[in-house]
């Protein structure tokens, strides 16, 4: 199964993500399909960047979000609550 996930990047206690969307077998940082956008939560507010038709594209073809992603996606305006 195909996931959109976070992938954590960034130095010690400053985290920054990658959205990728990746195979849900695959380790957390580990090799990943496509980079969607990135997610800064250290910055106040947060800062989400998602490119929101590859998204939509990859949820039509049947990827999964995970609970993460889609709060942020529904937050974003790519996916309705």
């Amino acid at each position: 199964m195909v996931k959109i996930r976070l992938m954590r990047t960034g130095a010690h206690k400053s985290p920054f993500y990658r959205v990728v969307v990746a195979d849900s077998r695959a380790r957390r940082d580990g090799p990943f399909v496509e980079i969607l956008g990135t997610y800064d939560p250290k910055k106040n507010p947060f800062e989400f960047k998602v490119d929101g038709e590859k998204a939509a594209k990859w949820i039509k073809q049947g990827a999964q979000p995970t609970d993460t992603v889609r709060k942020l996606l529904v937050k974003a305006g790519v996916l309705s609550a």
